[in-house]
């Protein structure tokens, strides 16, 4: 039988109300501020039209690169918000109303997995390529856009899916399920016949400082960085005490635990169990070596990553924290 809610929330008074995120560095997370794509970026801009901006609607106001509107903003700019599929949306407007005051006018949430609002893109496209001054493409028929984005927010996935919906035709940009996939600005790639509309693929870019340590492992929950890099287990940590304190605990039914908890080695331990990631160690004892099983963390860590990444555990909002105008991570030494 199921646990009720009230049934799993029955220990809650014990969980933390903030994240710990002493002696984390987020500047040894995250790469150098790849200042050589963001060149390559500005050096294309005289054959662009428009710029398509692509973040992760799980994290719709936090993690995107501010260096995008200093260098690319004299174009007309769109705002894809990417893997609605994943995202909890309850609060939409919020997260409108909140972009708008940040200047971001021109917004729509898509799922390129599922095609979702991708047709939108074209027509909102055109309109402001229409309304804008095009410098010295005033008599060119053909619009160029510049896609850009942190890694992993799915800019190759956009790229293919509105092929698919304007040409009936295949993917022609690479996509893959970890950050890096593109590594440079590509050639040019059609999507549209009427008008006649060409994309530029680009790598990502993420920020030359990372805000915040809580802002990093946001990004790292959404796969802009390489797991490894950050520690699974951190992350595993960081993304145990956000469901939590969301309510969001599909986690309990998912690897059929008793109970909801706060503890992530007790979590890890337990989910280890289930899945049988465990490992023979030997220990050395008074009377010899013994072998003993021991769950394999860093492997359960992993497996409830990506069963968050793929929406196992239900949609999710990473930015509930600054909708709701506070912090929720403790820097306290």
């Amino acid at each position: 039988m199921r646990p009720s809610l009230r049934a799993l929330l029955a220990s809650r008074a014990a969980w933390r109300e903030s994240f710990s995120v002493r002696g984390r560095d987020v500047a040894r997370w995250f790469p150098g501020h790849m200042a050589k794509g963001l060149k390559k970026m500005q050096s294309s801009l005289k054959v662009v039209d428009c710029v398509i901006e692509v973040h992760d609607a799980r994290i719709p106001l936090s993690g995107r690169n501010p260096l995008f509107q200093e260098t690319l903003g004299l174009k007309p700019h769109l705002l894809v918000l990417n893997k609605m599929d994943l995202a909890d949306l309850t609060e939409q407007q919020k997260i409108m109303q909140h972009l708008e005051g940040e200047g971001l006018k021109n917004v729509i949430f898509t799922s390129c997995v599922k095609d979702e609002n991708v047709k939108q893109i074209i027509p909102k496209v055109t309109e402001l390529i229409g309304s804008s001054y095009r410098y010295h493409r005033a008599e060119n028929l053909e619009y160029c856009i510049m896609v850009i984005g942190v890694p992993n927010v799915g800019k190759s996935s956009l790229i293919n899916s509105l092929r698919r919906q304007h040409l009936r035709i295949g993917k022609a940009a690479r996509v893959g399920g970890e950050p890096g996939i593109t590594r440079a600005v590509t050639s040019r790639i059609q999507v549209c016949e009427r008008p006649p509309i060409f994309l530029l693929d680009t790598p990502g870019v993420l920020a030359p400082q990372i805000e915040s340590v809580e802002t990093g492992l946001k990004l790292a929950l959404c796969g802009t960085v390489l797991d490894h890099l950050v520690g699974e287990e951190t992350m595993a940590d960081y993304l145990l005490y956000t469901l939590n304190q969301h309510r969001l605990l599909g986690y309990v039914q998912h690897y059929g635990l008793d109970t909801a908890c706060d503890d992530v080695e007790h979590v890890l331990k337990s989910v280890a169990m289930k899945l049988g990631k465990t490992r023979k160690v030997k220990v050395l004892t008074g009377t010899g070596d013994v072998n003993v099983t021991q769950p394999n963390y860093s492997a359960a860590a992993c497996d409830f990553l990506r069963t968050f990444r793929s929406g196992l555990l239900g949609p999710v909002m990473l930015d509930h924290d600054i909708l709701e105008g506070h912090p929720s991570a403790n820097t306290d030494p």
